[in-house]
């Protein structure tokens, strides 16, 4: 039986793909920085010296959301392209990457591991690139997706790097003692 999918059936395939990938690596993003205790909030994170660019605390779960859709939708168009060549190179890839994402956030928040977390972030970025180059070889679309993240992912690793540049003794400052008023 040699028939050729209807577009509604191709449209269900891609669907059913990111309905799957999209909340998974959402999850996956969010439980990374959960566990982390990332962010604003965070007393050793409170404690350091940022640089003026800094945004505030809103922007990045703001940012991070839409860009973890993002990521799960360049996915999910992959994944659904039958018989394309280098498809699991390009997966392989991206999943490499998002290990990189997701360790992220614990070696930066959790363990304090400021220089570590820089080099992490350096390997993210230039695995994202490769996996983007790769994409856009399968499906222009999931290359285009991957653009935002990969912009993101330059200024958090400028980010990363002032931190540590401001903050030489980072990874061994002390989080300040919570304060109790009676």
């Amino acid at each position: 039986m040699n028939e050729i999918a209807s577009k509604g059936q191709l449209r269900l395939s891609f669907l059913r793909w990111a309905l799957f990938v999209v909340p998974t690596i959402v999850f996956l993003g969010f439980m990374a920085g959960r566990i982390a205790n990332a962010g604003y909030g965070n007393r050793w994170f409170d404690a350091l010296t940022k640089p003026d660019v800094m945004p505030p605390g809103w922007a990045f779960p703001v940012a991070w959301s839409i860009l973890y859709v993002m990521m799960g939708l360049a996915l999910s168009v992959i994944l659904d392209a039958r018989g394309a060549r280098g498809k699991g190179l390009a997966v392989a890839v991206f999943l490499a990457q998002l290990a990189c994402n997701l360790i992220w956030s614990p070696l930066f928040f959790a363990a304090h591991q400021v220089t570590l977390a820089f080099y992490v972030i350096v390997a993210m970025l230039a695995l994202s690139i490769v996996a983007t180059i790769l994409f856009g070889r399968i499906r222009k679309a999931a290359a285009w997706l991957m653009v935002p993240y990969l912009c993101w992912l330059g200024f958090a690793a400028s980010l990363n790097y002032e931190i540590g540049r401001l903050n030489p003794d980072a990874e061994t400052l002390a989080a300040p003692a919570l304060r109790t008023q009676i």
